[in-house]
């Protein structure tokens, strides 16, 4: 029928192609144009249908491959990294055609949707398989589709083939899901750094390219899909702004900052919470190139009115930001400045005196109730720059950590040069305008000018942040004090720098910029206020024990696993060398619970320690944040804990729980009957106690018994009795000690557990099973009245 001849289904190559009423400036259409490059619905959906009917419509699921082989441990902050060229300056002509179209963010779907009929709505944009523009942005940092964990996500990434045709420009990122206004950032020799924020849930952001040197017809934009889940289910880092107890709320600040942005307290709330959101978004790229995951500190944060864009204060436009608490101290702002004077090279006065009653008001306002611990970043507002003296008063950067109140204290001597909002941040890291001093202070010649300054007091309280969370000394990184440029983190370009007196970097790349030391992000991996959803259930034990055995070597284990091994030589304060047993970012499960070294593989480790009389010391860390000292490796050799039991057989002791402080003391060892004698059947044992722990009597089927340490008459005394008939023995104890042994409880081999003898309340708990093979032999350790220090003896 001629009718149904007309509606017949043509094959492909019967598709005659026409040219496009849409056309660019040189008079012809792109057919590999995109949705989300051009300017017209229209000509969007004709392109996509040409590309995909002549076969040209390109894979986009290549994506940035963000990690090298080989990299090393002592430099794994950037060495997933792709290797970013540095890039002749620009000739000022227009750029040609990018020979290489690079491929988009990340893997899209090849489907054109229409959503409620709207041709020009975001879903369909983000979602065409056409190839993008040569020059649409590229996020290096993260992939499509990403889970994270912070509010603010620092990205960077290129524009065009930086390796052809470098181009500066801007970058615009929008986010049709939030109502955050749009921030433009810019684009150095087509590098991109920039801050994102994000909303719970997904996050469809659009970033687009311009630049003078392109045509003005042309769009330049990509899309990347990036899910943001808040953390619940670890402690917060708290902020507080500390003031005198008649403060006015003001703090040090040049005549022209007072002007234009204010120095009170709101100012000082907005800056403080910005800096807040710089810390966290650093330290999780950081955690990220060193291959931990998404993971960071999370903020208390509250329904407020919003800060983090300069829009949002003017509007009144209510947001979920940190919550910044407000502390007073029962001095007053004379008394805070006399308890400690800086001089501007940085030496001090004690002060101590400072932190401890800053430390007394967290803790009042806090509440240190028992077992609950609050982590705390604190700047001291009314530290103050005395140009007489030329001194800084009232200021510390001071931190502790074992208290239940773990507190990170800095003052506000270049709070001026914090951004205020995230509009401010290139701003605030890119001014040069030089430093006042008749109003402010160059604190350790670190702040000659704005945004030097800005380094200087961000990136130095971020180091205190480091020390509460159990941070040390480092050799590189933040830990070392390399935060001075911390600006590289944030921004593409630096200024001139009076600090060095000389021009800063071109091109800020990921090499260039500061770091946490690897050290510093295995201890972060670890720490309660970095948990993720997907991590295991923290172990409640974590002791460590350590147990020198046959052959030179030693097995070192923990219930929450083995994570790391910190060496120093001739009694460092620095380590220099490490052994890290984690990985990636598998939880605890991903840690041994049992480790072999010798002190052969010690010293190779450490390659300053290759001498045999040079004493290494190692510091061992559970997946639980334990630690267990061996003062010295030579203290592992086997001469040193061997024991011969009775009939021959080989003991070995492990390490000691408490310590021998009375003159009386007395080591004593006692090996138990029925480790060697095969006739013997341990049948119950009785624990002498009251708030320390005075003997251990061993009991046996043939009315026979052995004792370790006192009875003592007056104390009573508890007995667990052993169900013989199913095979129950003992398999090892449970034990507080702190100076001496506290409480102890048995362990059998059928996981059942007596109570807890002696003082229960002791913090210091330890669990005592001899390593895989290996089998209880006999106690060690030392008596006095009590029992002052405990240790296995353990046979094969």
């Amino acid at each position: 029928m001629p009718l149904f001849k007309d509606f017949r289904r043509r094959s492909r190559a019967s598709f005659t192609l026409s040219p496009s009423s849409s056309s660019l400036a040189n008079g012809h259409v792109n057919p590999d144009a995109s949705s989300s490059t051009l300017d017209s619905p229209a000509h969007s959906i004709q392109s996509s249908t040409i590309s995909f009917l002549n076969g040209n419509s390109k894979s986009n699921s290549n994506t940035s491959n963000n990690s090298s082989n080989g990299s090393n441990a002592n430099n794994q902050s950037v060495s997933h990294l792709p290797a970013l060229p540095r890039l002749n300056a620009n000739d000022g002509s227009r750029p040609g055609t990018v020979p290489q179209r690079p491929v988009p963010i990340g893997s899209q779907s090849k489907r054109n949707s229409v959503t409620n009929g709207n041709l020009t709505s975001t879903t369909n944009s983000a979602r065409t398989g056409v190839p993008i523009s040569p020059y649409a942005p590229r996020v290096f940092s993260v992939s499509d589709n990403s889970w994270v964990h912070q509010k603010i996500l620092l990205i960077y990434g290129e524009t065009g083939d930086a390796q052809q045709h470098s181009i500066d420009g801007n970058i615009i990122i929008s986010n049709p899901q939030d109502s955050f206004p749009t921030i433009t950032w810019p684009v150095s020799e087509s590098h991109f750094k920039a801050l994102i924020h994000l909303v719970p849930g997904p996050n469809k952001l659009r970033l687009d390219f311009t630049s003078s040197k392109l045509q003005k017809q042309t769009v330049h934009s990509s899309w990347i899909s990036i899910n943001y889940l808040p953390l619940a289910n670890c402690p917060p880092l708290q902020l507080a702004v500390v003031l005198g107890s008649d403060s006015y709320g003001h703090f040090d600040a040049v005549p022209e900052r007072i002007a234009r942005e204010g120095n009170d307290l709101e100012t000082a709330i907005r800056k403080f919470r910005m800096a807040a959101y710089l810390w966290q978004s650093f330290t999780a790229e950081q955690m990220y190139r060193n291959k931990f995951g998404r993971r960071c500190f999370r903020f208390e944060e509250e329904w407020q009115v919003g800060t983090l864009s300069s829009q949002d204060t003017t509007s009144d436009q209510m947001r979920n930001e940190a919550r910044i608490h407000i502390v007073r101290c029962n001095r007053t702002v004379d008394e805070l400045r006399g308890l400690s004077v800086v001089q501007q090279d940085g030496t001090r006065s004690d002060s101590n005196e400072l932190f401890n009653v800053v430390l007394e008001a967290v803790e009042r306002y806090f509440g240190s109730r028992g077992g609950k611990r609050h982590y705390v970043s604190a700047l001291l507002l009314d530290s103050h720059w005395d140009k007489m003296t030329q001194t800084i008063t009232g200021h510390t950067a001071a931190s502790s950590s074992g208290h239940d109140i773990k507190l990170a204290l800095f003052g506000s001597y270049a709070l001026q040069n914090y951004p205020a909002s995230m509009e401010d941040i290139v701003a605030a890291f890119t001014d040069c305008t030089r430093t006042d001093f008749n109003f402010v202070a160059n604190y350790k010649n670190e702040c000659g000018s704005s945004w030097e300054a800005a380094n200087s007091g961000i990136g130095g309280h971020l180091h205190e942040i480091g020390r509460l969370f159990g941070c040390r000394n480092q050799e590189t990184g933040i830990m070392s004090r390399e935060y001075v440029p911390l600006n590289r983190s944030f921004t593409t370009r630096e200024p001139y720098s009076t600090r060095t007196k000389s021009q800063g970097l071109r091109l800020c790349l990921c090499q260039d910029e500061p770091t946490w030391h690897r050290l510093d992000t295995l201890r972060f991996r670890f720490h309660p206020c970095f948990r993720l959803p997907r991590d295991s259930p923290p172990i409640s034990d974590d002791s460590i024990q350590v147990w020198p055995v046959d052959n030179g070597k030693t097995l070192i284990a923990s219930p929450a696993g083995i994570a790391f091994i910190e060496i120093f030589v001739d009694d460092a304060e620095i380590c220099k060398s490490f052994l890290e047993y984690v990985d990636g970012d598998f939880g605890n499960n991903a840690v041994p619970k049992q480790i072999t070294l010798t002190e052969t593989e010690i010293r190779q480790h450490a390659p300053e320690s290759a001498k045999k009389n040079r004493k290494v010391k190692l510091l061992i860390y559970s997946g639980g944040l334990n630690t267990h000292t061996v003062d010295d490796v030579n203290q592992l050799k086997t001469k040193y804990s061997i024991a011969k039991l009775p009939n021959g057989q080989v003991g070995y002791k492990g390490s000691k729980l408490g310590q021998s402080w009375s003159a009386d003391s007395v080591a004593k060892q006692l090996f138990l009957e029925c480790a060697f004698i095969q006739t013997k059947l341990l049948v119950s044992v009785k624990v002498y106690h009251e708030h320390f722990i005075y003997g251990l009597q061993f009991c046996y089927e043939d009315s026979t018994s052995q004792m370790f340490g006192n009875k003592n008459s007056s104390a009573k005394y508890g007995e667990f009795v052993f169900d013989t008939r199913r095979g129950e023995i003992l398999m090892g104890f449970y034990v507080k000690a702190a100076l001496e042994i506290d409480g102890i409880g048995i362990i059998t081999n059928l996981s059942r557990k007596s109570e807890l003898f002696g003082n229960g309340s002791g913090k210091n708990s330890h669990t005592l099973i001899p390593p895989r093979g290996y089998s209880i032999a006999g106690i060690s350790g030392s008596v006095a009245s009590c029992i002052e220090e405990f240790s296995l003896i353990i046979t094969r």
